[in-house]
């Protein structure tokens, strides 16, 4: 005897919530019928995968394990479907797409109407992650596509949508904010860096541009969003290093900062859409990177322009 494919969502679920009520939840099932597809799927694999406790379902190291090739059965039984219904044009039906929060907030809500009019039986469910979550989540099966920067994804498919340079923002008193122009590199030397908090690749960028100047990542104040470092940098608390999807949607709106942006080559990130090597949804997923540049392009401008200055790049998108 094996496990059944039911028995493995189960297992999934649990995993995934952590709590055998909480998967019942999501699956529409008993609790205690739940528990009983688990308990016999146990039996038949001879191995305890959850540890029971009043805090809920813990994974065991062989449990881990049994996780992870589940995950791969369930995609592939996905993926199967995918390949059996994949006569019809186009992107359809459920698609999981991951997105990282410093770009999901700024562009989706820009290109949904695009998106239905191109894909009118698409239906996304979107979710926000760090790198490391997409990352893992993209290969387990759990997200279908992701929106991520490019270097942090082995193994994978992928096409280019936009680049973006980092920004700085500083008080309108701040020695930087007498100009609008470019700022060289090596003008942050010795600042107070604002940056989002590990496990997030605007994080690592960031530390690695304070490594090559000399600058410091503060360590009175770790964000936990672009918006939070902007108040901090308002704040007098640094200097916020920003990605330019983010200021030339958000920038306008705040009149107690300057902006400008970091004229090196180190200072920007490429940003693409990602799905795994065997996905029967490849050619829809082409279409669908083609829909998102198109919705990318009026946001950044002139802002891909290496040459553009802070105030040409607003003025374009006023």
């Amino acid at each position: 005897m094996r496990p059944t494919l039911r028995q493995l969502q189960y297992l999934v679920a649990t995993a995934d919530t952590g709590r055998f009520s909480d998967a019942a939840k999501l699956l529409n099932v008993s609790q205690p019928s739940l528990s009983a597809q688990i308990a016999e799927a146990e039996a038949h694999l001879g191995v305890i995968v959850f540890e029971r406790g009043r805090h809920g379902a813990s994974l065991t190291p062989l449990g881990a394990e049994i996780i992870r090739r589940g995950r791969y059965v369930l995609r592939q039984m996905e993926d199967m479907k995918s390949i059996a219904s994949n006569g019809r044009v186009g992107l359809y039906g459920r698609v999981r797409l991951g997105v990282l929060p410093t770009i999901g907030p700024y562009l989706l809500p820009r290109c949904t109407a695009g998106l239905h009019r191109a894909f009118p039986d698409l239906r996304l469910s979107i979710r926000e992650e760090s790198t490391v979550e997409l990352q893992e989540k993209l290969i387990d099966g759990r997200m279908d596509v992701v929106i991520s920067t490019l270097q942090d994804h082995a193994q994978t498919r992928s096409e280019h949508l936009f680049n973006e340079s980092l920004w700085v923002a500083v008080p309108v008193d701040h020695p930087l904010a007498d100009s609008t122009g470019p700022v060289r590199l090596d003008a942050l030397a010795g600042q107070p860096l604002l940056s989002l908090g590990m496990g997030h690749r605007l994080a690592g960028l960031v530390a690695e541009l304070a490594h090559q100047v000399g600058a410091y990542i503060s360590t009175d104040y770790e964000g936990t969003s672009l918006d939070a470092i902007r108040h901090m940098s308002a704040l007098g608390a640094g200097i916020a290093i920003l990605p330019e999807l983010y200021v030339a949607c958000e920038a306008r709106r705040d009149a107690t900062l300057v902006y400008r942006r970091i004229a090196h080559a180190s200072a920007q990130r490429d940003i693409a859409l990602i799905w795994r090597e065997a996905s029967p949804l490849q050619d829809g997923f082409t279409d669908l990177a083609a829909a998102l540049r198109a919705a990318a392009t009026p946001i950044l401008g002139v802002r891909n322009d290496p040459i553009a200055t802070p105030d040409q790049a607003l003025t374009s998108n006023a």
